[in-house]
């Protein structure tokens, strides 16, 4: 990461909650960005999702991980590419 990145990182790491939640959310917008994709049939796939995730959580087919953990596997394959 550059310098001007990582001060970013830290200055809006220094933000509310509710303003990470919205940058977080307009950035993966600007990665996800498919203008042939229709946003409606975009929302109801991701809505499908997570309930497919709840009722698997609920039903105990599945776990979760600790986010620390998640972190380091993602640096980790960064750092490989």
């Amino acid at each position: 990461m550059t310098d001007a990145a990582d001060k970013l990182l830290k200055d809006v790491l220094a933000l509310s909650d509710r303003e990470r939640a919205e940058i977080a959310a307009r950035l993966v917008e600007s990665l996800e960005a498919d203008e042939a994709e229709d946003p409606d049939e975009v929302e109801a796939a991701w809505a499908a999702e997570l309930e497919r995730r709840c009722d698997a959580l609920d039903a105990g087919t599945t776990g979760t991980t600790p986010w620390p953990e998640v972190r380091r596997g993602i640096e980790s394959e960064l750092r490989r590419k």
